[in-house]
């Protein structure tokens, strides 16, 4: 897949389906979730790097090549060097179903 397919149908697509606002694009006014990746050498997903709070992953023992390197919620930097700030906590999702 290309990236452009990619955004397509991970970002757009599910902000039209089910009509939520402000959300799916880069644009002036909406919301900014990003995630910034990187593409560099093989890594592994273990028990040592997870940061969720469940503390495992249905990842571990895969590896990749694409990394994670940045996370934005709402234009606010919330994952960046392995460190997650816990301090900002995300808006409540609205949706227009005026279209439905």
């Amino acid at each position: 897949f290309s990236i452009e397919t990619i955004v397509e149908k991970m970002c757009h697509a599910p902000a039209q389906i089910y009509g939520i606002c402000d959300r799916g694009y880069v644009r002036e006014g909406y919301k900014a979730d990003l995630v910034l990746v990187s593409h560099g050498d093989r890594w592994e997903v273990n028990s040592e790097i997870i940061l969720s709070k469940c503390g495992w992953s249905p990842l571990e023992g895969n590896s990749f090549r694409w990394k994670v390197e940045r996370t934005f919620a709402n234009g606010h930097l919330i994952y960046s060097d392995g460190q997650v700030d816990d301090t900002y906590r995300g808006e409540e999702l609205r949706f227009d179903y005026k279209d439905k």
